[in-house]
């Protein structure tokens, strides 16, 4: 199992370290189930956090936007930029107000943010995006022109440093609570897929290649494995 590299004092874990992972399966696995992502940086003096949809390839993150947008102006310059992902798994309910917290798995990572240039390896990034979310559908799209491309910016950022923080499990026991009739136990939480709504000037017709993972009701972050392990060359 490879190893991110190791941890310095701005991602060790010092509070519950036991929660800390620092190896690339357990990074990987939290920021592959996930689609938004917030993006910190400095606007001048002022420290900005903006949500935004993200994928990577190996150790590199990848997000994008118009090409007015700031966030890419300033974290796509080569600044430090930090990078965060949670994704909430359960409500802990305890006896006690103080026991009351919630599971989650998180990851934060560290590195520096520079844009990608060039009209092609702006569509390559944009078609690499579409295919971990559908796998095979950029071979049946209108190809991006050169005008839309010229519209928009990507980002890309080598992971220098990451941490993960991963909580789960149900309330722990407490001496004070002990006896008290109030409910305990866990909530759990998933984001799960809808039906489709199909584009009503359409007509009646399938969802096209790389929808298939987006069955109705299953999770997304099972969809998005799904998606990763199906996955079609982008030149297929």
């Amino acid at each position: 199992m490879s190893e991110t590299p190791a941890p310095s004092p701005r991602t060790r874990l010092r509070r519950r370290p036991e929660r800390g992972r620092y190896d690339e399966a357990s990074l990987f696995a939290v920021l592959d189930a996930a689609l938004v992502a917030h993006i910190g940086y400095l606007d001048e003096d002022q420290p900005m956090v903006t949500p935004t949809t993200f994928w990577r390839e190996g150790r590199t993150l990848y997000w994008h936007g118009a090409a007015a947008s700031r966030i890419l102006a300033r974290s796509g310059s080569g600044a430090p930029v930090c990078v965060t992902v949670t994704l909430l798994d359960g409500l802990i309910v305890g006896r006690s107000g103080i026991k009351h917290s919630v599971n989650y798995r998180s990851a934060m990572v560290f590195g520096r943010a520079r844009l990608v240039t060039g009209l092609e390896a702006k569509r390559a990034a944009m078609a690499a995006f579409l295919e971990r979310l559908y796998p095979g559908r950029t071979l049946e799209l209108r190809p991006s022109s050169d005008v839309e491309l010229a519209q928009i910016v990507v980002a890309e950022m080598e992971i220098a440093e990451a941490s993960v923080k991963v909580k789960a499990g149900g309330p722990l026991p407490y001496a004070p609570d002990e006896g008290w009739p109030a409910w305990t136990g866990v909530i759990p939480i998933e984001t799960r897929i809808g039906a489709p709504q199909p584009d009503p000037d359409l007509g009646v017709r399938a969802p096209g290649r790389g929808l298939s993972p987006y069955r109705e009701g299953a999770r997304l972050d099972e969809a998005l494995a799904a998606a990763a392990q199906s996955g079609l060359p982008v030149s297929a």
